[in-house]
């Protein structure tokens, strides 16, 4: 057993962004259903418990008991159908989203994403008299509006990509999206009428996570900022004594001061060479200036 979760470990370490969260979905699928099956042979309690306390509720007095909610309900999933399909998208489209866009803009577009669908879901169960009554019990689970955040961004900075599917042979991704947002879109007063608007919701976030990152804004930054500082909060290197350091004066300031100087030189470059690559990810190489094009090619000689 330690042998099998060491290599899921290794897999998911060095697995693609999309890969790592598929990981997370159906890890927190698989707890919920051997936790449905010990309740049951137990029979202790109802069986759908941690989707209780991992679903969005409508409710927003609800909200404030749980506020995990608005982020923990894009891991968690109604069945094996919802999960299967939703994984099987995130699989196809996360690998397509990286050839245009950085693994982190696909890790902080799809928390975003799942956010807005979130925000669009409870805006219209407290708006619209359709759902009067329903605040009190209705919940949305699923990363259906994360993932389809990623299908409309993509299909946003390359709407002509074709691409091959079963029986219809190949199709452009701008109409894929358009296709599964007007299923979404005449849905909204179905019997699923919540997940269907958290969809939406998830498409509006790609579109305008595309659209302002052609102008030069991410608005996945603060995401990503933030789970960098949570995840050196719980980093090894963070609780880790340091050694004490001995400072010397005198004999090697001159020393200290050029390793200081050529330090932030090479971070200065270093930082160019991101803005560069950034540039190229966002414009296509023909963007780039011919002095950004040599230090391309020169950062890529060293």
């Amino acid at each position: 057993m330690a042998h099998i979760i060491a290599d899921l470990k290794r897999a998911f370490d060095r697995g693609s962004i999309f890969v790592q969260l598929i990981y997370i979905n159906v890890g927190v699928f698989l707890a919920g259903a051997l936790l449905n099956i010990a309740m049951r042979l137990f029979q202790y309690g109802e069986p759908g418990l941690l989707q209780r306390i991992l679903a969005l509720p409508a409710s927003p007095a609800r909200l404030l008991r749980s506020p995990w909610t608005a982020v923990t309900y894009m891991f968690e999933h109604a069945d094996l159908l919802h999960i299967l399909f939703n994984m099987l998208w995130l699989y196809g489209f996360g690998s397509l989203f990286l050839n245009f866009f950085s693994a982190r803009h696909l890790r902080g577009l799809y928390l975003f994403g799942g956010l807005v669908g979130g925000v669009t879901f409870l805006l219209a169960y407290n708006i619209f008299p359709l759902f009067a009554g329903e605040q009190d019990y209705a919940t949305l689970v699923g990363a259906s509006a994360s993932v389809l955040a990623i299908v409309v961004a993509t299909a946003y900075r390359e709407p002509d990509y074709p691409i091959r599917l079963f029986v219809l042979g190949s199709v452009r991704v701008k109409y894929l999206a358009l296709v599964v947002i007007a299923l979404d879109l005449i849905s909204v007063t179905s019997s699923n009428a919540g997940g269907h608007i958290a969809h939406l919701g998830g498409a509006l976030a790609g579109w305008w996570f595309a659209a302002s990152l052609r102008k030069g804004r991410d608005l996945t930054a603060w995401i990503n900022w933030a789970l960098d500082r949570l995840a050196a909060l719980f980093s090894h290197e963070t609780w880790t004594r340091k050694p004490r350091m001995k400072v010397h004066y005198g004999e090697g300031r001159g020393d200290r001061q050029r390793d200081y100087d050529y330090n932030a030189r090479k971070k200065e470059e270093a930082d160019e060479v991101d803005r560069i690559l950034d540039k190229l990810k966002q414009s296509g190489y023909e963007s780039l200036t011919a002095e950004e094009k040599k230090r391309l090619f020169d950062a890529s000689k060293r």
